[in-house]
């Protein structure tokens, strides 16, 4: 079940809402105004799978360094 957050441009009125309420909301309201959008759409769910990739490949990164520099240390120890 995905999570929105709308936000609506002229009150700055701010719905949480899941997929059911989402549909809701799109049948009872407008979301186009004399051809402009009356609200700001975020889709929650994908926000939160971005943020949980950045944070792992962060994660790789720091990983690899670690390795890298693990094995520059081996090596210079060796020889």
């Amino acid at each position: 079940m995905e999570n929105f957050k709308i936000v609506n441009r002229n009150t700055g009125a701010t719905h949480f809402l899941n997929s059911q309420e989402y549909a809701t909301f799109v049948q009872r309201n407008n979301f186009y105004k004399d051809g402009v959008c009356q609200y700001d759409e975020y889709n929650l769910t994908k926000e939160k799978a971005r943020r949980r990739n950045k944070m792992l490949d962060l994660v790789a990164h720091l990983c690899i360094i670690g390795a890298s520099i693990l094995a520059t240390l081996i090596y210079i120890q060796n020889y």
